[in-house]
Parts: C-alpha cells; sequence; structure tokens
C-alpha cells in the first residue's frame, strides 16, 4: 500500500511520475524492452532502478533532486566601486544605472580598474538596498467636474458646454470646454477668472475654428453660462438650452470631454503649477488641435473628428 509520506512530492511532479513508469514497464516487460519503448539509455534507467531500490522502493526517491550547487559564486566588487555608488546616490538621489556609468567608468580609470556593465551596477544598487529617497509621490488633480449625459443627436452643431475648475495651491484655475456632441469636435479655454465674458470667448474661439453652423447650445445653470454669454446668442439667434437642476445625466458628452482632457492633457501638464498660463495656453491649443485632426475616436468608429465631418459633408 502506498502511504501518504511515500506519495507526497511525487504526484506532483511529472518526471518522477514518468521515471515510475519507465521502471514499471522494466518491471513488466525487461529492461532492454523499457530503454526501446521510452527511449531513456540504458545507464539512465539503472541510475533510476538503483535508487529506487535502495529507497525501499519509495516513490520520492524518484523525484529529482536540485541541481543547484551548494556553492555558488558571488559577485566580488571593489569596495571603492561600492562606496562611489553609495556616494552618488546617496547625494544625487535616484540616478540611473546608465547615468551612473558615465561617471563610473571615469571613477574606475584613476583606480585601474575595468568598466563595470549596467547590469552589475543595477545589483550593487539593489543588494546593498542603495534607495535613499523615497519614490515620488504622484500629483493629483483636482477636478471638479459635473456628471452628465448625452442628448440624442444625429446633425452636427449641437453643442454642450461646461467649466471646470482646478484647484491649484488654494488658487482656482478655470477651463471653460465645448464638444460638438455628433462630430465630437471640441475646444477649451483658459481662464483664470469665470465669468459670461470668458464663456463668451470660449465659444467665439470655438466657432473660428469649427466649419459647421452652430444649432443650440446647451449648457448647466452655472453663472457663467448667463448675462453676456447669454445675450451674445440670443443676438446670433442661437438657442440657449437649459438643463434642469440636479440633472448631472444631460450633459454626459462634454462631461465625457472634461475626464478626456483632464487625463490627455491636464494631468500631464507641469505648468500648471509652475503657473506659466501663456505656455499652458500653447500647449492646450496644440493639445486641441491634434484632438480634432488626429486622434481616433471610438464614437466615431475610430475617425477623427475632422476625418468624421468630411465624411459626412461627402455623403450628402
Amino acid at each position: 500500500m502506498r502511504s501518504w509520506a511515500n506519495l507526497s512530492g511525487f504526484e506532483s511532479n511529472d518526471i518522477a511520475k514518468f521515471r515510475f513508469k519507465v521502471i514499471s514497464h522494466a518491471y513488466d516487460f525487461g529492461w532492454q524492452a523499457a530503454v526501446a519503448a521510452f527511449g531513456v539509455p540504458k545507464s539512465t534507467l539503472f541510475d533510476w532502478k538503483k535508487v529506487y531500490e535502495d529507497s525501499g522502493k519509495k516513490l520520492n526517491s524518484l523525484v529529482p533532486i536540485s541541481t543547484r550547487p551548494k556553492r555558488i559564486r558571488l559577485m566580488v566588487t571593489d569596495p571603492r566601486v561600492v562606496d562611489f555608488i553609495r556616494s552618488m546616490r546617496q547625494e544625487y538621489g535616484r540616478v540611473s544605472k546608465y547615468k551612473l556609468k558615465v561617471f563610473l567608468d571615469e571613477y574606475v580609470k584613476t583606480l585601474g580598474l575595468s568598466s563595470y556593465g549596467y547590469q552589475k551596477i543595477a545589483k550593487i544598487i539593489k543588494r546593498n538596498h542603495y534607495f535613499f529617497d523615497p519614490p515620488p509621490k504622484q500629483r493629483h488633480r483636482i477636478l471638479k467636474v459635473r456628471l452628465k449625459s448625452h442628448p440624442k443627436e444625429s446633425i452636427p452643431g449641437y453643442l454642450e458646454m461646461d467649466s471646470v475648475t482646478i484647484y491649484v495651491a488654494s488658487k482656482k484655475l478655470y477651463f471653460i470646454t465645448i464638444i460638438d456632441v455628433v462630430t465630437r469636435f471640441a475646444w477649451a479655454k483658459l481662464a483664470l477668472s469665470l465669468s459670461s465674458a470668458q464663456a463668451k470667448l470660449a465659444l467665439q474661439e470655438f466657432m473660428v475654428q469649427y466649419i459647421h453652423p452652430i444649432r443650440a447650445v446647451q449648457t448647466d445653470n452655472g453663472h457663467e453660462f448667463l448675462a453676456e454669454f447669454d445675450e451674445y446668442l440670443r443676438q446670433e439667434n442661437i438657442p440657449h438650452q437649459f438643463i434642469y437642476f440636479r440633472s448631472p445625466k444631460i450633459n454626459g458628452v462634454v462631461e465625457r470631454f472634461n475626464r478626456t482632457i483632464q487625463d490627455e492633457f491636464l494631468n500631464r501638464s507641469d505648468e500648471i503649477y509652475t503657473q506659466d498660463w501663456d505656455r499652458l495656453s500653447q500647449k492646450l491649443v496644440h493639445y486641441l488641435t491634434w484632438y480634432n485632426t488626429r486622434r481616433p475616436h471610438y464614437s466615431l468608429k475610430y475617425l477623427s473628428p475632422m476625418q468624421y465631418l468630411s465624411q459626412l459633408h461627402s455623403e450628402k
């Protein structure tokens, strides 16, 4: 009877099971037949047999033993080199192995030693735990946005507008965002203050960039979309559609654009923290140009907004 102690380790080892199968075949049909059937050298087969029988025919004896050397070579490094790497990492922070190699190559020349490779430098850092600076924490940009949903429109020219507020060092930075719900052509304007005048300027910038006439503008009830902005729409004979209070599911397309511009642009712009507004505005225009002319959109079957708009015009 096979006891659990006898089977422990054997049941989970395919090599041991194969060896037992070969030995069992040899017991039943002879050693020559086993060699011919399984292609195992005769000397190897007898080695397995000897180990198996010497153990009292314990199945565990067929489990391969580790071939790892009992004594392994250790990396021998000049202590002066180790001290040099430690001091560099300690003084200048998380200097990479690639940058360290430049300095280390110069240093080992003065010692009359051979150069060290990137991997060896990395091993020295890792084995000695030369990590003196904690990894930088990711800066989280707080983006105050409202959840909205999307109107059922099939003809270009129906716009959704919203405003995004970012808090930077107890200050507020605003972006007025606009998007056509059909073509996904979008625009955003940086504003240091949130007012109806800024919303009007943002819409005018959008209309300069966009080739399709505006049929209607949908906004929430924020003060930036009243007064001068609302008066401008009336002068241009553009209907102004207000969403209901506490109905955040109506403006969903512009909300999604707010999230996209946050992920793809705002979270990658250090100018927000250096407060370089001119540079930030330039980068924003560059991003929006790429967004409208080159960036594929899933909702447009991986066309850009301009490509989709051209396709609509060609189908007329």
